[in-house]
């Protein structure tokens, strides 16, 4: 009798200790980059990243599901088994993604032949900044609305100076009484907003939603909701993409909340 308690016992810790939670460490390996991979406990709704070494660290028990995912890589299912429970330890190979094209061909074939070659090409090359030798930018292209308020400018008390010396910038007071230039910030303000959220909508929402499922048809609600919220751009611009997947989590409950109340 004593001996089957004693079984029964062993029993019943071992399944309760397989139904705990622990802290998993990983080590991601790959010939391609292996920092800021998306780690994934579909079963528990849990994710991390790595870091540039390829470690990562995620809550996870027996049997969870791990998805791994990235641009860079064909993506990678795993169920955590006993002894990876056990050694707390997940080593990963993830394959490189390759996209195959299709060969496509542009304009006329060239032969090889110089002189044919020459009498097949027409049109003369592009000349740009480098081949005059002067300064050009290289940046971003500014957006219309980012032109419109630079050429509007920007009222400042130190122009009034101009009337000493017979002259006043005319367009920054003139913009600044009519209200434009305050119009122009905002919308400004508005496309910085829209076009941060695109992109991370983009790059993260299949990793996101993989764990955090919602209908087609809120996905792009989810993420303009996202948006909206007055800490985004603290929250999600110029950020990893860890901090980037919290701020989306918390975000996701309020709009579950929200979507459950109507």
């Amino acid at each position: 009798m004593k001996r089957l308690f004693f079984i029964f016992t062993l029993v019943l810790l071992s399944l309760y200790a397989n139904s705990q939670s622990i802290e998993i460490s990983g080590k991601v390996e790959s010939l391609s980059n292996v920092e800021n991979i998306h780690v994934i406990n579909k079963t528990q709704q849990l994710f991390a990243t790595t870091d540039k070494r390829g470690v990562f660290v995620i809550t996870a028990k027996l049997n969870d599901t791990l998805i791994f995912s990235s641009i860079q890589h064909q993506v990678k299912n795993i169920i955590l088994t006993k002894q990876m429970i056990i050694d707390k330890v997940v080593y990963i190979k993830l394959e490189e993604q390759i996209n195959v094209l299709d060969a496509v061909t542009v304009g006329k074939v060239l032969t090889g032949n110089l002189m044919s070659d020459i009498k097949n090409t027409e049109g003369d090359p592009p000349i740009d900044f480098f081949d005059v030798g002067i300064p050009g930018y290289q940046g971003k292209p500014a957006t219309q609305s980012e032109r419109r308020l630079s050429e509007a400018g920007e009222f400042k008390p130190k122009m009034l100076l101009g009337f000493l010396g017979g002259g006043i910038p005319l367009n920054p007071i003139l913009n600044g009484i009519s209200g434009r230039t305050k119009m122009l910030k905002k919308r400004v303000a508005i496309e910085t907003r829209e076009e941060l959220m695109l992109s991370i909508k983009a790059r993260l929402s299949k990793d996101f939603l993989a764990s955090n499922p919602l209908k087609d048809d809120l996905v792009a609600d989810f993420f303009y909701f996202c948006a909206d919220d007055q800490n985004f751009l603290k929250h999600c611009k110029n950020q990893t993409d860890f901090k980037i997947l919290i701020f989306l989590r918390m975000k996701y409950k309020q709009y579950k909340e929200n979507f459950n109340q109507k």
